[in-house]
């Protein structure tokens, strides 16, 4: 009987004992259930700011330091020499190359004026007397000029450079030399007649002759231009147009590198026979052939913009200044300018009359209408202005888009096209403040939800991040610039913000990376709140997500860059919060994520520095209420600020002890044990019941871990008493969390005599009526932990205790084989030194007899009806737990049964 009793008192198992040490799956699945509990918790409130301003109004930036969001435009403040177009020469200071190609422009024009006395010669005396006196002083008037090129023209032209030494200057002289002869032995102005026929059967024909030799730059490459001017046989005709000299000059300038040309020093009328036409129609075939060039047919194109803009641009533009009054009208006005325009393609910077059309549109900026406005930015924007036109005009967009009212506009005439043109082209280094004001405007935009669908639509996102990495990328330290920068990256960071929560844009966020490279921002600038808030916002709405939460976690500097916010930034409680939720969200679901951030150098440390802090700011504010007469309080709809910090808090430390390591190191952690039991000292449920119940659950995780100098178990007494206050509560989800830490804190001999000296089983009994599974489970795994102490096991009798296990069984049973067999156990450690079935379990005897025998009927309680997974997960279940329990308690019962079934 003795060696019966050893045996049985072996098989009572205490709850939530560990008592293997490599457990099954289905044992981790029922700790996780029941022991550990990660905890989810709100996101923090973000409100929205009543203005659309450049900076919010929480911004930390002084007004001084900071770009304006109210300012004045108007036309003075648009540079009308920037406008002209991209082959415009601007004289700088002589040196000694420009010296050296002014004297060889004019040595060239000399040469060319002799060369044209020499073709009217070979015409004849007839013909040289009709068109000497035209020919003879359009040549005298060629004037050199030098050709210099800005930054915005084409890098490949450059001038050359004086020579270093003494052979280069040979070079440089031979060069010249050899300019000179061909230029006076070949035909330089004359053209040799060529049917339109032999024309196109030969169009790569070396016979026709205007070639010129010009000398490149440092290279010395000589670059041949070639043309070939019809004319009529009969009459020969020479047709000067200023119209084809300028069109030639522009086909040198860009044809040639380093190369000069020359231009005419005047208007010059047009020379033809009377009753002929001043050009030749371009269906007889003529071409003008320039060697060098792909386009062939520019004349023809330089014609065709020419009518195109007397015919169609220049009246609107007449029509734009006298309507100036008329708002609805130039407003109609500039849309035809606009569609015009794109149709004769002349949108951008190699339109010729562009200074002209700009002109008059910077005049309309005066004009008081943000309509108007707004169609004027996009023409402005479409002709690629630069520098300080280009930083007007992005101000202008600003101050339209700054008002609300206009965002109905602003979507149905594309600004945002314009303006991510801007983005996606203009120089960061160049253009930073007109880059500043273009991105304040999309932000703006980015408040509508129509234009913010259309955003991501339009491939915005990739632009975004494409702009954050150069900025990222160009970091020079705390200078001027940085700081320029970090003002572009609080407009971009916020719009990203407002992108977070569409699921588009989250997946675009993902592929392309955004978690890395807001992570290196995030790094760079720690010192600027205003970045920092907004990036942490962003990370805040996007690691609810459990797909960008594992491409968080997946940057592992991610956690360093969060603790060294936290520490800079402690009573910064709208970023301290949001830092803890992310952290939260890191550590919910993902193991790795847990350890790596315990592993980091004084995570533990700033975590408890924080509680202190809000602690001690809690204990302040409650006090404040309390010497205020702020009695009112006791039921808040919100918790306070230092409030939600501490309630975000204890959930990082709530999920970081479901690591089995770093659980065990926080329960050993006085300090930490120590915070969480002055919560439940100091709040009540009723003053705050997220955090009350959340240090319950995070004190049940840590008690859950038997280690030595357990901080949990030298403190398990008052932890008891403080349970005991909250399981007295009229809060359903306080005494459920209170009768989990019982569950563990039972094992103790301590306290199980604080459970029987407080009564506190008879409410564990009560709690079976209950109709949750939950609350069954919690408070018959406190029943069982009694039963392992024989001088206990008569309380069950009390209450009805047998009768509620039963009847819990047979609800429950079927449907959780988890609390079956929790049930079972309790039943088995009651019963152990029965004498006779009946005398244990009186009444409910046969009821327990067949309910056992039907429950472990695998045909009968198996519902093969169920999917597969849902099948096979019952089955684990029932098999590896209920089972073995259910047939040995069956067995005994048989045995000391008086009448066997």
């Amino acid at each position: 009987m003795q060696a019966s009793k050893n045996k049985n008192t072996q098989k009572a198992e205490p709850f939530y004992r560990l008592s293997v040490p490599q457990p099954t799956s289905s044992e981790i699945i029922n700790e996780a259930r029941n022991v550990l509990r990660t905890l989810r918790t709100r996101r923090p409130f973000t409100p929205t700011d009543d203005q659309r301003k450049l900076f919010g109004s929480g911004s930390s930036r002084a007004p001084q330091n900071r770009p304006p969001s109210v300012f004045s435009l108007h036309a003075s403040s648009f540079d009308v020499t920037e406008s002209r177009p991209v082959s415009g020469v601007r004289l700088s200071p002589l040196d000694h190359k420009k010296v050296m190609s002014i004297n060889l422009n004019q040595q060239c024009a000399l040469a060319t004026k002799k060369r044209a006395n020499g073709i009217l010669e070979s015409f004849g005396s007839s013909i040289a007397s009709r068109f000497g006196r035209a020919i003879l002083p359009l040549c005298s008037a060629l004037k050199p000029i030098l050709v210099t090129f800005t930054k915005d023209e084409d890098s490949s032209i450059c001038l050359p450079k004086p020579p270093a030494d003494a052979t280069e200057v040979r070079k440089v002289n031979s060069a010249r030399a050899r300019l000179f002869r061909r230029t006076s032995q070949g035909n330089f102005l004359s053209a040799k007649m060529v049917s339109p026929d032999q024309n196109e059967e030969n169009p790569d024909s070396e016979e026709p002759s205007m070639k010129s030799n010009l000398c490149r730059s440092n290279d010395n490459c000589l670059a041949e231009q070639r043309s070939h001017t019809p004319f009529n046989d009969d009459s020969r005709q020479l047709i000067c147009n200023e119209h084809i000299s300028r069109l030639e000059r522009e086909d040198f300038l860009k044809g040639t590198t380093g190369t000069f040309f020359f231009q005419l020093g005047g208007e010059s009328d047009q020379m033809k026979k009377p009753g002929t036409s001043s050009s030749w129609p371009r269906s007889t075939g003529w071409k003008r052939k320039v060697t060098g060039l792909k386009d062939e047919t520019r004349l023809d194109k330089s014609e065709e913009e020419e009518i195109f803009w007397h015919r169609k641009i220049l009246p609107i533009l007449h029509e734009l200044e006298k309507v100036e009054d008329d708002i609805e009208n130039l407003c109609l006005a500039c849309t035809k300018l606009y569609q015009a325009l794109s149709e004769g393609n002349m949108l951008g910077k190699r339109f010729k009359r562009r200074s002209v059309l700009l002109k008059t549109l910077y005049k309309l900026v005066d004009v008081d209408s943000d309509p108007l406005c707004l169609k004027l930015a996009k023409i402005i924007l479409a002709m690629k202005v630069d520098g300080k036109n280009l930083l007007s005009v992005c101000k202008l967009a600003f101050k339209i888009c700054r008002n609300e009212e206009n965002d109905g506009v602003i979507q149905n005439d594309k600004l945002l096209d314009c303006l991510l043109e801007v983005l996606r082209t203009e120089d960061l280094h160049k253009n930073h403040e007109a880059l500043l004001y273009c991105m304040g405007a999309i932000k703006f935009m980015s408040g509508n939800a129509v234009l913010l669908n259309e955003m991501v639509n339009k491939g915005a996102i990739e632009m975004f991040l494409q702009l954050m990495k150069q900025i990222n990328n160009n970091t020079k330290g705390n200078d001027i610039y940085f700081s320029k920068l970090g003002h572009l990256l609080v407009q971009l960071t916020a719009t990203l913000r407002n992108l977070a929560e569409l699921p588009p844009a989250r997946q675009q966020l993902i592929c392309r990376g955004a978690a890395a490279e807001l992570c290196v921002a995030l790094e760079q600038r720690k010192c600027d709140r205003d970045v920092c808030t907004y990036i942490i916002r962003i990370f805040s709405k996007l690691s609810s997500y459990d797909d960008f939460c594992a491409a968080l976690a997946d940057c592992s500097r991610c956690y360093m860059v969060f603790l060294a916010l936290l520490n800079k930034h402690q009573k910064q409680q709208d970023l301290v919060i949001r830092i803890i939720f992310i952290l939260g969200n890191l550590t919910e679901k993902n193991n790795q994520a847990r350890e790596q951030f315990f592993k980091e150098r004084g995570s533990v440390n700033t975590l408890i520095s924080l509680f202190q802090t809000y602690h001690e700011l809690d204990l302040d504010a409650q006090k404040s209420y309390h010497e205020g007469g702020g009695e009112e309080r006791k039921h808040p709809k919100h918790p306070s600020e230092a409030e939600d910090v501490l309630i975000k808090l204890i959930r990082v430390l709530a999920n970081l002890s479901i690591h089995p390591s770093v659980g065990a190191a926080l329960a050993a952690a006085p300090r930490i044990v120590e915070l969480l039991v002055t919560v439940l000292e100091y709040k009540s449920v009723d003053d705050c019941e997220e955090l009350v119940i959340n240090a319950a659950t995070t004190i049940n995780n840590l008690s859950y871990y038997k280690v030595e100098s357990s901080a949990v178990q030298d403190k398990k007494i008052h932890i008891a008493e403080m349970l005991l206050k909250l399981l007295m509560s009229n809060n359903m989800d306080g005494v459920v969390e209170a009768v989990r830490v019982f569950g563990n804190l039972s094992q103790y001999h301590e306290i199980c005599d604080f459970i029987i000296q407080k009564k506190i089983y008879k409410f564990m009994i009560a709690l079976l009526d209950a109709k949750s599974q939950d609350v069954c489970f919690s408070a018959c795994g406190v029943l069982l932990n009694l039963t392992v102490d024989e001088n206990k096991r008569a309380l069950l009798m009390e209450e009805g205790g047998i009768g509620k296990l039963v009847d819990c069984l047979e609800d429950f049973g079927p449907t959780d084989w988890q609390l079956a067999c929790l049930i079972c156990k309790t039943l088995w450690n009651y019963s152990e030194n029965m004498t006779s079935v009946a005398s244990c379990f009186g009444e409910d005897t046969d009821t327990l007899l067949v309910l056992l025998t039907s429950l472990l009927d695998e045909e009968l309680v198996l519902d093969y009806s169920l999917n597969r997974d849902l099948r096979d997960y019952h089955r684990l279940y029932w098999e590896r737990e209920f089972k073995p329990v259910a047939e040995k308690l069956l067995h005994r019962l048989q045995s000391h049964h008086s009448f066997p079934l």
